[in-house]
């Protein structure tokens, strides 16, 4: 398994690490740029993630025309012009034009789906498990090496640096990604969006996937603004910046492993979760309110603690809580939610600079974190452990198939394919060889 999902992460993690590298950086450097007010440099912050929003959805149902390996090279290579167009800029409108095209090449939910094709279902959530630690650690790495590059060669060589990384991503999908097999699966219903938001568990999943995504940016206009300006009490340089990125980083890596593993092997996402959303409220109040700069880069290393012990579990809860036939309509709507979200929390924080200070500014969203944590305590639930019974075709009653009705079979499908029935069950509730011997012929 790990040698299918290995390439298709690694294109992830070479893309993400390109939109990572400048996230700790563009806002006080953008600042600069001809034509520059905080509010425009919001939308630039979270600019890519907007187009991504629009995008994901087009650029699956391309995937399903032309296939996924075209589809992946197509954004990739807008990806690349649009990291040359950021590179080459000379002005904010410039800047924003190549961010928004960074973004157009909306590759994430195609890769989500590929990774499907090739990953058998019970070993799904694995896969996205990994996935989501490749993005956590491109996050990670870049937030230790953008202040070093963007101080010793300015913001333009970090956006060289993402064009390479795109051509990189296209080797590895020539040379390592296999061609996905086509499968056809078969199942009792038709995905509808109201299903999946009218379910509690995908829809609070989809609502931490973007507060996560949104924090992130705010964070991320508001930090090096605050650090570097005068006015809000700091002065320090831009070189300097990598100090409190790099205490952030490592204690982020730190905390993913045992999140991830806690997460998914003791199955306490939900605990995880609520951990993370007060590191974060903790975080931004911290940052707001603090005249040391100790204590704001303790606020920091929270935010980067929270955001890594997150990122590896979204995708796999979304996976896990979706129904076969929805998994890759919900993946889809988180994600494309959490785009949103990104460009919303850009905007927003640079909109807020225009207007309020500091204080008022991590203090709101100290408080949009304990709502935040209510909600999520009140309505998620920890994904029941099931495990899957896996049948040839033409073994199976298909008679006795239909009418099998039990409160602890999630649902069963037929993979065409492969010529075999699967049932997916609550393991501690039945035994493999009573579901069995109701469905055999």
């Amino acid at each position: 398994m790990f040698k299918k999902v290995f390439p298709l992460s690694s294109i992830l993690f070479l893309r993400f690490l390109g939109l990572f590298l400048v996230l700790p950086v563009l806002s006080v450097y953008a600042l600069d740029l001809e034509g520059a007010t905080p509010f425009l440099v919001g939308v630039i912050v979270g600019g890519y993630a907007l187009t991504q929003a629009i995008f994901q959805v087009p650029f699956g149902t391309l995937s399903d025309k032309i296939g996924r390996k075209p589809t992946i090279l197509i954004g990739l290579v807008i990806f690349l012009v649009g990291s040359i167009i950021c590179a080459l800029s000379t002005d904010i409108y410039m800047l924003m034009f190549g961010r928004f095209l960074q973004g157009a090449g909306a590759i994430g939910s195609v890769v989500t789906a590929m990774i499907a094709d090739l990953v058998e279902e019970k070993t799904r959530g694995h896969a996205m498990a990994i996935m989501g630690g490749f993005i956590a650690m491109s996050f990670a790495i870049a937030m230790a090496l953008g202040p070093v590059v963007a101080s010793h060669y300015g913001i333009s060589a970090i956006f060289f640096i993402t064009a390479i990384l795109a051509v990189l991503a296209i080797v590895i999908l020539f040379v390592k990604v296999p061609t996905p097999p086509k499968i056809k699966h078969i199942y009792h219903e038709k995905t509808k969006t109201s299903d999946i938001l009218k379910d509690p568990n995908l829809l609070g999943m989809i609502i931490i996937n973007a507060m996560q995504k949104g924090l992130m940016t705010i964070a991320f206009v508001i930090i090096p603004v605050f650090l570097t300006k005068e006015e809000y009490g700091f002065g320090w340089a831009k070189s300097d910046l990598w100090m409190v990125y790099a205490p952030a980083m490592v204690a982020g890596l730190v905390a993913m492993g045992p999140a991830a593993v806690f997460g998914e092997k003791k199955n306490i996402p939900k605990q995880i979760f609520l951990v993370s959303i007060l590191l974060f409220s903790a975080s931004f109040v911290l940052m707001g309110t603090t005249s040391s700069s100790t204590v704001f880069i303790v606020a920091v290393v929270f935010f980067f603690i929270a955001f890594n012990m997150m990122e590896p579990l979204v995708q796999s809860m979304i996976s896990k809580f979706a129904k076969v036939h929805q998994k890759g309509a919900a993946l889809g709507i988180a994600n494309s939610v959490a785009y949103f979200s990104t460009f919303l929390g850009g905007t927003f924080a640079g909109l807020y600079l225009d207007v309020s200070g500091r204080e008022s500014l991590g203090l709101s969203i100290g408080a949009i974190g304990v709502v935040w944590f209510i909600w999520t305590m009140l309505k998620m639930k920890n994904p029941i452990r099931y495990a899957h019974l896996v049948i040839p075709e033409d073994e199976v009653d298909m008679d006795k198939l239909h009418k099998l009705e039990s409160e602890h079979i999630a649902e069963w499908f037929i993979n065409e394919t492969e010529k075999v029935i699967v049932v997916k069950y609550a393991q501690e509730k039945l035994e493999e060889d009573e579901l069995k011997s109701k469905i055999i012929r």
